[in-house]
């Protein structure tokens, strides 16, 4: 799949970063993926390859850039140890404001791009970077027409960045994929964080996934589920295909 390595330069510094096209040199709508907590690696950039081949411009950002050179990890290693002590320190460089505030550098560097077919976006985050792209919709809300979150955590919290806070400001079309059986995201703040978005009429969709474990998206984690994995594709695709194209 056609990609680049590039550099956006944010408030905070350079931010390396990946774009992806689709093949052929025909561009379509753009979309930002934002990663996980296991950072930039080559089941990452896989995704937004797989992306790129139905049809979108994505950019991938490495939101860790404020800690420096790190990785790649391999997940199903460091799952195996104490992963907080290995990746908190790189989590604890950004959070959902500040790759909000990243997102105004990643929506200009979009703009100038000849690849971009629509003025709208769209934005899909897994795990941590499901949260993120919500409170990233929610501040430039005229930008972003669809946002996906695959087993996002903490997305209704009494944090001041608490994505669900974000309700009332987002004008895209959400869609909410959760694991049956996940800590970061338990049946209480579920319901928080849905009606947040009805009190604010947005548009949304959230489902369970029923057997599925947080994390099941991603095909280097321990707990990858393929055929919910791809139940995960089908409706991202359906969703931008809808909104964006």
């Amino acid at each position: 799949m056609p990609h680049t390595q590039v550099t956006i330069t944010t408030a905070d510094g350079d931010c390396p970063a990946q774009l992806f096209t689709p093949p052929g040199g025909a561009g379509g709508p753009a979309v930002i993926l934002y990663m996980d907590a296991g950072g930039i690696r080559p089941a990452m950039t896989d995704m937004a390859a797989r992306l790129a081949s139905a049809g979108y411009v994505v950019l991938l950002p490495d939101l860790f850039y404020r800690y420096g050179p790190y990785g790649p990890f391999v997940p199903r290693e460091v799952f195996k140890g104490d992963f907080r002590a290995i990746l908190g320190p790189l989590m604890a460089t950004t959070g959902n404001a500040r790759a909000a505030a990243d997102t105004q550098a990643f929506l200009g560097y979009l703009e100038s791009g000849p690849d971009v077919t629509c003025s709208k976006i769209g934005a899909v985050g897994f795990c941590m970077g499901g949260g993120m792209a919500i409170a990233a919709a929610g501040t430039w809300p005229d930008r972003f027409a669809a946002v996906a979150s695959f087993h996002g955590g903490n997305l209704a919290t009494d944090a001041a960045d608490s994505p669900h806070g974000h309700a009332s400001r987002l004008a895209a079309e959400i869609y909410i994929a959760a694991a049956d059986r996940d800590n970061s995201y338990p049946p209480a703040m579920a319901q928080r964080f849905e009606a947040a978005l009805t009190q604010a009429g947005v548009a949304y969709r959230a489902e369970v996934y029923e057997g599925a474990l947080h994390g099941w998206m991603m095909p280097d984690f321990p707990v990858y589920d393929e055929a919910a994995a791809e139940r995960g594709w089908a409706a991202l695709l359906a969703l931008f295909g809808r909104t964006l194209r």
